[in-house]
């Protein structure tokens, strides 16, 4: 995982049930619950604008954080759920897991692309067109890449970019075998229906009129 793991800060969340997570929201916090590490459930609070933040930050869920809680130990967490209000679409809570840095975890990692100077096809009018921007990978806990990248360099119209292309760092694996695509190269609009025309005139070419099949069969 690239750089320091960055700090969670959270409070432990006194009583459980849905009348302290009201009064958590009604106190500008946001409940979550930390599971998991063989130790018992911690019921938390973080305050309301610092997982906002995090959020828009982005990659919340497939980042590694270093939970710190006064009065406990701190832990790594991942943060496997965010429920949000369905009208207003703002986190509601959240679910936070216990990790070891050996822990083997599923994520999906963005891909990036680079080389687009490098790419004939893109030079040439064609259009990048992405199936996958993210990849479910399994990774380690203490080695999350913050993304995949992809290179478009010596692509012509036509090409596709595979998973076997990318360098994946070491520990990670996909979790599908077969070698999916990522993204591929396309004719502009313009370019493929003009070839389409072309092939209708080849066609139309080679078709043999009727009269001229009845006049061979006489």
């Amino acid at each position: 995982m690239a750089g320091e793991i960055p700090d969670l800060i959270a409070h432990e969340r006194k009583g459980t049930g849905k009348g302290a997570a009201r009064q958590a929201r009604r106190d500008h916090m946001v409940p979550g619950i930390v599971y998991g590490g063989e130790a018992d459930p911690l019921p938390i609070n973080i305050p309301y604008n610092v997982l906002i933040k995090r959020l828009k930050d982005g990659r919340f869920l497939s980042t590694l954080f270093n939970l710190k809680v006064e009065g406990h130990e701190d832990v790594r967490v991942i943060c496997r759920n965010v429920q949000r209000d369905v009208v207003k679409d703002l986190p509601t809570h959240l679910d936070l897991m216990r990790l070891k840095r050996t822990t083997k975890i599923n994520l999906f990692i963005p891909v990036e692309f680079e080389g687009e100077d490098e790419c004939p096809g893109l030079r040439k009018g064609g259009i990048l067109t992405v199936v996958r921007p993210e990849v479910e990978l399994v990774v380690t806990a203490g080695d999350i890449p913050e993304k995949l990248t992809a290179s478009l360099e010596g692509l012509e119209i036509g090409d596709t970019i595979t998973i076997s292309s990318i360098d994946l760092p070491n520990g990670t694996k996909p979790t599908i075998d077969r070698d999916f695509v990522i993204a591929n190269v396309q004719a502009p609009s313009s370019l493929a229906a003009a070839e389409d025309e072309e092939e209708g005139e080849e066609a139309a070419a080679n078709e043999v009129p009727a009269t001229e099949q009845d006049s061979d069969e006489e």
